[in-house]
């Protein structure tokens, strides 16, 4: 690349990748994100490093899994001394921006980004701390139930509505800032979306893009509770799931409604993908599209994310890149702490500065022009959160997953078989060699106990800390977003030439004086 590129972060929520059509879903329609995919790679085989939110996007911006970082929840610190792919980039000269979710914990709310343009959606303290010390059933301090599932439909406005077009709205904005201003740095714009992140509800304009009869059932049905894994029945438990007997009709509007929220994803990929265009700045602008984890979307009768099969683990991953071809499809297992040795590979066309911290990520760069014939083909997860009293650990390594978790019985599957994971092949002596190398490999990369007692020792630090700021003065961790109205458009603090303010607002810009129209008379 002649300069250096640009780069465009697009983000859904609980965006499962067997839910998109490049990835064989039959029904979903996502045109915008098929014409990424058309024009850049698809990776096949992306996992997330944890499957629940905030623990997943601190893996990805740092590059790291996230035990070695200690974001063990969905109320962990991201600490501000961690290192992220913003803060190498901007490191590197480029202009940082997030618009949208990132569901940063903890008093630092940029972790590298230069500006921010909305407020976050969800609580940045420790609300919604696990802990695995209390008895009985999993205690969930997010509350989740099924209420999301069981008043799926159609709506006229919803929260998160609200949320993702301002998001959208400001991304946009944002670009033609940057293209009206000649900004000689280049960027990274992360632009994260809440959609399709239950509850399943979308306006009718995007509920209408389906038929209901049409809509298509699980291709795994409810497994009994009594014949489901441990994990599974914990799950189960987590939300809720015996408050609510689901018909057919429930499952197929739910997912009806996902569906729909697919939709309206995709219609803000394509306006970024348009306003690219028409700010001339698609050329040199690298496009990743990614989420932070899947939706099990009532597979094996099992709801959101938590767990470790490939509807809530497996996310889409598609790089659009100068100079790459378009159209390729890769089969190789990556993983979301792939995405910051990527972006520096891409930034300084394959000579990254070296690193702050030891990373867990590999660039795909190469896989981009051709296979990756040393590529590792491994992605390593982990959940450590809430559903479970003990760390839950997760390989694939090429066609196998292996499942470890010291409370239960392992689970290992051939994916390439048993694409469905209905067969756990744990105990076969045919993969008595597999099972045990893949056991020797999670032994190698993890300490469970260790990481346990890390765990535990984490969650009551941040019960009690959070406790005691709840009391007396609260001083809000919350981003704020803030904007000087006096220096917009054209107010008495910024430019008080309406013609000059216009002139210089417009995109693309023209000249003072065209030339089909001489000056007649010359302004002493």
């Amino acid at each position: 690349m002649s300069r250096r590129p640009n780069f465009l972060l697009v983000m859904a929520d609980q965006l499962a990748a067997p839910a998109l059509p490049m990835y064989g879903h039959a029904i979903v329609k996502a045109p915008n994100l098929q014409r990424l995919a058309a024009d850049g790679v698809t990776f096949l085989n992306a996992y997330c490093n944890n499957p629940i939110c905030a623990s997943s996007r601190f893996s990805m911006m740092s590059g790291q899994l996230s035990s070695r970082i200690g974001a063990y929840d969905n109320a962990a610190e991201f600490c501000a001394s961690t290192p992220t792919f913003a803060h190498y980039l901007r490191a590197l000269g480029y202009r940082t921006c997030l618009s949208g979710k990132m569901h940063f914990i903890g008093p630092d709310q940029l972790h590298g980004f230069e500006e921010r343009l909305t407020t976050d959606i969800y609580p940045s303290d420790f609300a919604w701390t696990p802990d695995w010390l209390t008895p009985g059933d999993p205690y969930a301090p997010s509350s989740q139930s099924m209420r999301g599932v069981v008043e799926a439909g159609p709506c006229e406005r919803s929260l998160q509505l609200d949320y993702d077009d301002e998001a959208a709205f400001e991304a946009v904005r944002w670009l033609y800032d940057y293209a009206r201003t000649g900004n000689e740095r280049p960027f990274l714009l992360t632009v994260s979306f809440t959609h399709p992140h239950n509850p399943y509800t979308i306006t009718p304009q995007y509920w209408q893009r389906y038929d209901q009869d049409a809509i298509d059932l699980p291709q795994v049905p409810d497994i009994p509770f009594e014949q489901r894994d441990p994990w599974s029945q914990r799950q189960y438990r987590l939300i809720r799931q015996d408050e609510y007997a689901l018909t057919s009709d429930a499952v197929r509007t739910a997912r009806h409604a996902y569906y729909g929220m697919i939709g309206y994803v995709d219609d803000q990929v394509g306006r970024l993908l348009d306003t690219l265009e028409s700010a001339r700045l698609r050329d040199n602008t690298v496009v990743i599209f990614v989420s932070d984890h899947g939706d099990m979307m009532g597979e094996r009768g099992m709801w959101y994310k938590f767990n470790p099969f490939e509807w809530s683990l497996r996310v889409p991953f598609i790089v659009r890149a100068p100079g790459v071809d378009g159209g390729q499809r890769r089969d190789k297992v990556v993983s979301l702490v792939d995405l910051l040795p990527t972006f520096l590979d891409l930034a300084t066309d394959g000579n990254p500065p070296p690193v702050a911290n030891e990373i867990d990520g590999h660039s795909v760069a190469e896989l981009l022009h051709g296979d990756g014939g040393g590529w590792p083909d491994t992605a390593a997860a982990e959940y450590t959160a809430e559903g479970t009293c003990a760390p839950c650990l997760i390989l694939r390594a090429g066609n196998y997953k292996y499942v470890y978790c010291e409370t239960d019985p392992a689970m290992l599957f051939d994916l390439r078989q048993d694409p469905h994971e209905l067969k756990n092949l744990c105990g076969n002596p045919e993969y008595c060699e597999i099972e045990e190398r893949m056991r020797a490999e999670i032994f190698k990369r993890w300490s469970p106990e260790e990481l346990r007692t890390k765990v535990i020792a984490s969650q009551q630090r941040r019960l009690f800390v959070q406790k005691s700021l709840l009391s007396g003065r609260r001083h809000a961790w919350d981003f704020q977003p803030s904007k000087d109205a006096s220096r917009q458009y054209v107010r008495s603090g910024g430019d008080a030439s309406p013609t000059g303010a216009k002139e210089r607002a417009r995109f693309p810009h023209v000249s003072p004086r065209p030339p089909d129209f001489p000056r007649i008379k010359n302004k002493a």
